[in-house]
């Protein structure tokens, strides 16, 4: 997968008061079987206890997030990825 901008927000655990707040960055990734012409692509962005899926056609629309151990039941693993090859 190839790495775009990192997305920064702010935390919510802050106020919107000012002062001290924390702000994250997810890296969105999109798959290397995408094409360098644009088109029909999916970006991921992990995280220790979710996975964000979204449109990279249109990144600001909401986005799907899934719990690690689902997303590791949507891929396959390694070695059926390499018998469909």
């Amino acid at each position: 997968m190839s790495g775009t901008a990192l997305e920064w927000f702010k935390s919510s655990y802050s106020s919107d008061e000012g002062g001290a707040c924390l702000e994250v960055a997810y890296t969105w990734r999109r798959s290397t079987y995408s094409g360098s012409e644009g088109g029909n692509c999916v970006e991921v962005a992990t995280h220790p206890t979710a996975i964000h899926i979204r449109d990279s056609k249109t990144p600001d629309a909401p986005h799907l997030t899934v719990t690690p151990k689902a997303w590791a039941a949507f891929l396959p693993v390694p070695s059926e990825r390499a018998a469909s090859a």
